[in-house]
């Protein structure tokens, strides 16, 4: 008897959200060491603040990615919790535009959708305020777990620090021999470093952290990026990737080490973008495409997102050409 083919190519879980995007020119920079980073977005107090440009999209880690699935052509699901409500609504109008398969995800009746207000400043740099409403409220009971044997790959993002779900995730792929990609939030990581380092030696065929979050999981400093790779522990044919924002990303699979850059076009918004990042590598390798053109396939589908408002909005619907691809700097480290 011929052996029935998966029905996706990939399922993706996460978050979904409503998100609006608020620019204006009275948003300013502010450098302080008071601040998490360093710095942070200010209004004057107890002013009224004109917005100059206004937009409203979905967003969340699940349908972000799914996006660039179904855009490359691939068979996509997404879990993820929504409430009956307008933003609900929105949200499953659009993915279902896209053709992404939504009977996977849990409309909660009298539920609050979550929501995200993006302040964004003219040079594209921007604050989120996210309510995450009923998306932080996805546990293993949520998930008929017999759709893992219906998919290729799972592409798991930030859960709202919900470990214990990331773990069971990561052995039903193991267990189903399931490729899985993992791109975590930090609250996952600050809540559990030590659990999520111990699912690495599971089956996680790729890991994606930004440097900071690197350096949170392995207790190593931001500055040594080969020293945070080895604490990542890269094998073979397991990739982890390090991003490192305008200066581009890191890869290592455990033969090599690789490092791409960017083609420095100017963005309005960086929303979206990691996801973007991230989606567009997984998208290469299911398409058989070698990690040096990953890296690349990836960055340009960030730097797509960044030039418009939207996670997204100017998402790859093709696969870039060869032309393209060499726009981005490339180098073996």
């Amino acid at each position: 008897m011929k052996a029935l083919l998966p029905k996706y190519d990939i399922i993706t879980i996460g978050s979904a959200v409503r998100d609006v995007f608020l620019v204006s020119d009275e948003i300013q920079i502010v450098k302080s060491k008071r601040f998490r980073t360093g710095a942070a977005e200010c209004i004057p107090l107890g002013s009224k603040i004109e917005i100059d440009k206004i937009y409203f999209s979905s967003g969340g880690g699940a349908t972000n990615a799914a996006a660039t699935f179904s855009q490359l052509g691939f068979k996509v699901a997404t879990i993820c919790r929504i409430g009956d409500d307008a933003s609900g609504d929105e949200i499953l109008n659009e993915l279902n535009s896209l053709n992404i398969d939504t009977k996977h995800m849990s409309v909660i009746k009298s539920g609050q959708t979550g929501y995200s207000t993006i302040l964004t400043e003219p040079k594209g740099e921007r604050s989120v305020l996210v309510y995450r409403g009923v998306a932080r409220t996805l546990s293993p009971q949520h998930i008929d777990w017999r759709l893992f044997d219906k998919t290729r790959w799972v592409y798991l993002t930030s859960i709202g620090g919900n470990v214990a779900l990331a773990k069971r995730i990561v052995q039903e792929c193991k267990k189903k021999r399931i490729h899985l990609s993992w791109n975590p939030g930090r609250s996952e990581i600050e809540k559990d470093p030590k659990t999520i380092m111990s699912l690495l030696k599971d089956s996680v065929d790729v890991f994606n952290v930004n440097r900071e979050e690197a350096a949170l999981l392995t207790g190593m400093p931001v500055t040594n990026i080969l020293k945070l790779f080895s604490e990542l522990k890269p094998e073979k044919n397991r990739v982890r990737i390090i991003t490192d924002g305008s200066n581009g990303a890191y890869l290592c699979n455990g033969a090599s080490c690789y490092k791409s850059g960017t083609s420095e076009v100017k963005g309005i918004s960086r929303t979206g973008a990691g996801d973007a990042f991230g989606s567009g590598i997984v998208a290469a390798f299911m398409d058989n495409q070698p990690v040096y053109t990953a890296l690349r396939i990836g960055t340009i589908n960030a730097e797509g997102v960044i030039q418009s408002l939207g996670a997204k909005r100017g998402l790859l619907k093709t696969f870039p050409s060869a032309k393209k691809l060499a726009t981005i700097p490339f180098e073996l480290i």
